[in-house]
């Protein structure tokens, strides 16, 4: 095939190589988490951890595909960030930050990874401390993840996006929390973050999105928010955001010199993908990116926040909506949750839960044994929920 052929065609997962390269992502990308975690620590810096994602992804993703004919793009689709506590998202401060993580701190780690612009992602929340989660932070973290695995089920070809919205504010609603407003679930796409098709956090009037029905052969990234607050975050300082992304369909003839000579640099290094102002030259960004984001040149990811005291959690992952079924690609177990509600009482969301996330095979053929150490993907079918501890049961 020509490259004005690959330019033209779309691929998608009918195509067996897309496949694998979603799931070679997804394979460095589930790593990267675990680095992350085990790097958690109290009184760690969170740059320097946000770093040490970064770092692991760009060399993983730097030995794949060496031997190909054709230039591959890969590396990082979404810098490693790090919000704590009431910080939603986005936290990926600049090498002077100062910020240490403590002892008790409710962490959300984001980050995403891509092979030739087929990109995995994943959120995951991780409380600081040894032993079962209990309170409060249990309880915005089973929500998520309860929310979450309902949102596995019903994101499925034939089903509507608002299906997913309406199921997952009743899920969080039982748990005594809120969906946190103005977080989209997108369709994934070869070099598309952001795709047309989303699913709505919560339906409010300043926030909306095109109807729209699953379909096969299509990938999502399934985001889940939820806070013990009201889940309206606002944000307290545009200093704080770092994490960007080229708007590749707008112009402007940038005055300052320092904003031509970054952008230029943005264009050359990340002319498609989210990427972080630490990885500009510091001084000349700070000044250079005012009039980029002013004149809408970048797209700003902001740091946002739900008010001192509210705790915030953070599922995401990648689905592959294959024609035998789901396929979650991205995914870390949770610690033990202790949360003082439940959701045994309500019929609804128990059917949710029990839907199948396979097309039952026809025939009686033997089933593959699993070996011990299988990615999350290959048990897809241990599809029950234990809804008392909130945790997806996992072989």
């Amino acid at each position: 095939m020509s490259d004005e052929e690959r330019e033209e065609k779309e691929f998608d997962l009918t195509t067996p190589e897309v496949v694998t390269k979603y799931k070679n992502a997804a394979e460095i990308l589930n790593k990267a988490l675990q680095l992350v975690i085990s790097e958690c620590k109290p009184k760690a810096k969170v740059v320097d951890i946000c770093e040490k994602g970064d770092t692991f992804i760009r060399e993983q993703t730097g030995n794949t595909y060496k031997n190909v004919k054709r230039k591959i793009e890969k590396g990082i689709a979404f810098p490693t960030c790090i919000s704590v506590n009431n910080t939603v998202c986005h936290f990926s401060p600049l090498a002077s930050d100062e910020t240490v993580l403590e002892e008790g701190d409710l962490i959300k780690i984001d980050m995403g990874c891509h092979i030739d612009g087929f990109i995995a992602v994943v959120a995951h929340t991780h409380v600081l401390q040894e032993g079962p989660v209990t309170g409060r932070a249990a309880d915005v973290i089973a929500a998520t993840n309860a929310a979450a695995e309902v949102a596995l089920r019903l994101v499925r070809p034939g089903r509507k996006n608002k299906d997913v919205t309406d199921a997952i504010q009743k899920v969080a609603a039982a748990y005594d929390c809120k969906i946190v407003e103005g977080v989209l679930s997108h369709q994934l796409k070869q070099f598309v973050i952001d795709g047309n098709k989303a699913v709505l956090s919560v339906s409010n009037p300043e926030t909306r999105v095109d109807d729209a029905e699953f379909e096969e052969n299509e990938v999502y990234a399934i985001d889940i928010v939820t806070s013990t607050g009201d889940g309206k975050p606002k944000l307290l300082d545009e200093r704080q955001t770092t994490i960007y992304k080229r708007a590749v369909d707008r112009n402007y003839h940038l005055k300052m010199k320092a904003s031509r000579f970054i952008f230029s640099e943005i264009n050359q290094k990340f002319p498609i993908m989210p990427f972080t102002a630490r990885a500009l030259e510091e001084k000349r960004a700070r000044l250079g990116l005012v009039e980029c984001v002013n004149h809408e040149l970048l797209q700003p990811y902001p740091v946002l926040h739900e008010k001192p005291g509210d705790l915030v959690a953070h599922i995401k992952f990648t689905v592959l909506l294959m024609p035998n079924g789901s396929d979650r690609i991205t995914s870390h177990p949770l610690q033990e949750l202790q949360p003082t509600k439940s959701i045994d009482n309500d019929p609804e969301i128990k059917t949710w839960l029990a839907l199948g996330i396979k097309t039952k095979k026809k025939g009686g053929g033997k089933k593959k044994k699993g070996k011990k150490g299988d990615k999350v993907e290959d048990s897809a079918e241990a599809e029950a929920m234990d809804a008392d501890n909130g945790v997806a049961t996992q072989e």
